[in-house]
Parts: structure tokens; sequence; C-alpha cells
């Protein structure tokens, strides 16, 4: 038995992120670049040391190398610690046999074993794929001052969106007394954000019934909350109200960048009361040319502009040429856009290439139709020729033009 902790979080990062398309085909959505010089995964690891949350599972499945590789030790994030730290946890063998985690339910039953050796009054769940900074810590002291069973943090959205999410219909004290995946007609406007609080006898109670049911899904969403709901436990709802996004689309991914750029957005990555910390090679200081136009844009260490950008998010490395034209775009770690190509609303991947004159992505009024429009991709080492023309809502798969040595 390890020492006792009050609150652990564990982190489900194991999804495959198939909606991401050529930018997950190597990589788990977790390790996905975002914001110029981080990664998904950076926000809710972030997020729990900000919290004072020092001990966190970090749940992996689909190809998890990268991933692996970038959490380390959790030094970055003040996680490489004796005593509780983070700690990569993908599925396993037993002495019967092994299997991929069946679900979220799931996943989190497999490693009992690990929640039990710090013997915690609370477990935190948290998603590994979306944007946002919030204070674990408050809402624990929500749960504790209801006496839940389960806290479920919930996100108002606009009417005409909530049948999109889980929606969470509360009484006026907060209660929660009934949950709708997706409703056609939603009753509230309280969608669930993916980030619970258990009491932890409770919850693993749950969790082994679950597992003895054939039919389950094994999904917190599809049964373990509804099952708690149906037996009458007490679960209430924690009002978030900062920016939240979920990336595991490329709009919203290419969106959450560009919220960035947009001062109305609520998305600040530069509060020193909570900052959001990263595992980041060390570049030298970015260079902008005397010819280089740079409007409303972040630029990250390590940068070289010689061409124009306009409301554009570089990563470290990146390398703008001469008389390219940059608008809306989002070009990833060590990408080169050469002299003269055009990137208007696109994904660009790392280390991707765009040679000379090529265009990559297109304007919504260059469109003769809005459904043809769609944010452009260019996988991870990929080269879009020169002069090659690369449409709106194109994708290039990783690698794609690669030349040999």
């Amino acid at each position: 038995m390890k020492a006792k902790k009050e609150l652990i979080a564990m982190l489900l990062a194991g999804g495959q992120g198939s909606r991401l398309y050529v930018l997950t085909q190597e990589m788990a959505k977790p390790a996905v670049p975002f914001g110029g010089k981080y990664r998904i995964i950076d926000f809710p690891l972030s997020n729990c040391v900000n919290s004072g949350i020092d001990t966190v599972g970090v749940l992996t499945q689909y190809r998890p190398l990268e991933l692996n590789t970038y959490i380390g030790n959790g030094q970055p994030w003040d996680l490489d610690r004796v005593g509780g730290g983070v700690a990569v946890l993908p599925p396993y063998m037993t002495e019967k046999a092994g299997e991929w985690y069946k679900g979220t339910a799931n996943a989190i039953y497999q490693n009992i074993n690990f929640i039990e050796q710090y013997d915690p009054e609370y477990v935190l769940i948290l998603s590994g794929d979306h944007i946002y900074k919030m204070d674990y810590a408050a809402m624990l002291a929500r749960h504790k001052e209801a006496e839940a069973d389960a806290t479920i943090a919930v996100l108002n959205v606009p009417l005409e969106e909530a049948s999109r999410f889980g929606i969470m219909n509360t009484d006026a004290e907060g209660r929660i007394f009934e949950f709708e995946e997706k409703p056609k007609n939603p009753k509230s406007t309280k969608a669930s954000m993916g980030v619970y609080i258990f009491t932890w006898a409770k919850l693993k109670a749950y969790l082994v019934a679950d597992e003895q049911n054939p039919d389950s899904s094994n999904d917190f969403g599809k049964n373990i909350i509804p099952n708690m709901l149906n037996a009458g436990e007490k679960l209430v709802a924690y009002d978030f109200d900062g920016y939240w996004k979920d990336v595991g689309t490329i709009e919203s991914l290419w969106e959450a960048n560009m919220d960035l750029i947009n001062k109305d957005s609520g998305l600040k990555l530069n509060d020193p009361d909570w900052r959001i910390y990263a595992r980041n090679t060390s570049y030298p200081p970015h260079f902008v040319g005397s010819n280089a136009k740079v409007t409303e844009s972040v630029i990250s260490e390590g940068c070289s502009i010689d061409g124009n950008l306009w409301y554009t998010v570089l990563f470290s490395g990146a390398r703008i040429e001469g008389d390219a034209e940059l608008n809306s775009a989002v070009i990833m770690q060590n990408a080169v856009v050469k002299k003269g190509a055009t990137v208007k609303y696109a994904i660009i991947a790392q280390d991707a290439v765009i040679e000379e004159g090529a265009v990559v992505g297109a304007s919504p009024e260059d469109c003769e139709k809005p459904e043809d429009w769609g944010i452009a991709v260019v996988g991870r080492g990929a080269v879009v020729k020169k002069g090659q023309v690369v449409g709106p809502k194109e994708m290039i798969p990783p690698g794609t033009g690669r030349e040999e040595a």
C-alpha cells in the first residue's frame, strides 16, 4: 500500500481519434500538437497539477509510443514524484488472458489494483482530448459539500446544439435526476464535459457489477451513470463557465487553434496563475525577415518567417519562405512552406513540406457552394509538390511524396 491519497486522477487517453484522420494515423489523439508548443494532453495534466493533484494514471491504448515517450517521467508537469506522480497504464495480460480496454468503464475496471494502491476517497475521471483550464479542487469541494456519490462537470451550451451532447437534467439544488444521451428534444442545456468525480467505494461497486454484465458497453455515459441514477444514488452537477472545446474533429481542432488568436474566445494561455506545462525541445528565438508581414498570429520559438501571415498559428521550428501567403492556417513543428506557396484554412502537420508555388486549402468565399468548403490537412512528413493544388477538405496522408535519401 502506497501513501493514502484523498483524490487521484485517471486520464483516459487511449482513443483512436479516427475523426482526426491523417493527424492520428501515427499517434494517439492526446499526443496531437496544439497551440504552437503544446500537445492536447498537456491541458488535463496541467489542470491536475494546478489543482493540487499529484497522482495521475494515464490509460493508453491506440498507437501509444509517441504519447508514452512524451509523458516520460512526468517532469514537465511536476509529476515525477515518489509516492505518486504520473503512471502510464496500457492494457496488460493477466494469468487468464489479456484484452484491450472495451470501453471507458472497463479501462478503469482493469486498473482497480492501481487505484487501490493509494486507497483514495475520491477518483477523478478525465478525457485526454479536451482543451480547457479547470480547477478540479473546486469541483471536489462541490462533491464533498453535496455529499454526492458522483459529481459531473457540465457546461451550458446553446439549446440548438444540446442534441449533440449528453445532457444532464437537474433540480433547483443541482441534483441530477435524468441523463439523456444526445436527446432530439433536450430539456436543458447542461452538457456533460466528460469530467467526473466519484466516491471511490461507490464507483468500484458499480464497475464490478458492470463488468459482470455481458450486455454492457462498459461505458460511463451509457452504463455507469445511468445505472447509478436508476439505483437512486446522489449525482450532482458542477457548473463550469470557462472555455472548453472537444477537439475530436479536424474542424474543432482548427477552431481551437484559431481561438488562441481571437481575444473574445476566452482561451488564454498566458495566465501566470494557471500555466499550461509542456515537454518542449529548446529552440532559438524566432526570426522575422524584413520583407515579412505578420498580422494577428501566434508565433513560437525557432520559427523563421519571410512570408506573409494573417490569423495563423506557427509551431516551434516552422519555416515560412519569401512571398508565401498564409491565412487562417495551423503550421506544426518544423514544417516548411516554401517561396510563393499559399496555405489557407488548413492544418500542416509536423515536418511536412509545401513546395514552391503550391496551393493548400481555400477561403470559404472561394468555394461555389458552402458544402464544398472545409479544412485541408497535410499529414506528418508529407510533401506537396511544386505547383500542386490541395483543395478544401482534401487530406494528404503522412509521408506521402516523401523522397528517400
